[in-house]
């Protein structure tokens, strides 16, 4: 959960630099307090990552995504937030060919996958046909229903729509981000599977990595 919350943090500082301190003017920060309040993380280490992006020494995190594939040409996107890209780029590469993958060139592995917007909210007393009936007109794509909650998937670009369109409805979203979607997958037996895990923990396991993405099946 740490790690969690450590990714989270970084996500405010990173919304508040690029659009100020206030959610009710900042739709991004408004989002990522969402998440974190989906994630249980406490409200003094928001506001205090909310006060800490605002002092002009805090250090300036980017986003960048690495392409690689692992053992058996799984394809696989990483991605991070860093204050220093040499320094992940060389602990990526050195997690990709300890485990018997590469690290590829910009745009060698994210073509083979589609980014999507993916909002999670309570079902409540909503109304499943009703409400994709009402978001279709956002950009909804799917809405799936799975444990008590739904999931609305929108193309990447429709981010705002969408959020915008489940804010007016006063539902709340518990979480809301973007995920690569692979449009074929491999299937690997399960010693195989086994030895692609060992590379997605080990890279998993990086304080800078948000999340990982693969094309197995």
């Amino acid at each position: 959960m740490s790690k969690v919350f450590t990714r989270l943090g970084k996500e405010i500082v990173m919304a508040v630099k690029a659009g100020g301190p206030d959610p009710a003017t900042n739709a991004k920060l408004r989002t990522v307090i969402q998440n974190a309040k989906g994630a249980a993380m406490p409200k003094d280490r928001i506001e205090a990552a909310i006060k800490r992006a605002s002092n002009k020494d805090e250090k300036d995190y980017e986003e960048v995504l690495y392409e690689g594939y692992g053992p058996y040409g799984i394809a696989i996107l990483v991605e991070t937030s860093t204050d220093n890209t040499n320094r992940t780029v060389a602990n990526v590469r050195h997690y990709f060919s300890k485990y018997g993958g590469s690290l590829g060139t910009s745009g060698s592995v994210s073509f083979m996958f589609t980014r999507k917007a993916v909002f999670r909210f309570p079902q409540n007393d909503l109304n499943i046909e009703e409400l994709e009936l009402e978001l279709i007109d956002f950009g909804l794509e799917e809405l799936a229903e799975n444990e008590g909650e739904f999931f609305a998937y929108t193309a990447f670009e429709d981010f705002g729509n969408m959020q915008k369109a489940l804010e007016e409805r006063g539902i709340e979203v518990t979480n809301a981000d973007f995920q690569w979607f692979p449009s074929t997958t491999i299937a690997l037996d399960e010693a195989q599977e086994e030895e692609l895990n060992k590379l997605i923990e080990k890279i998993e396991e990086d304080d800078d990595v948000n999340q990982v993405f693969t094309n197995l099946a």
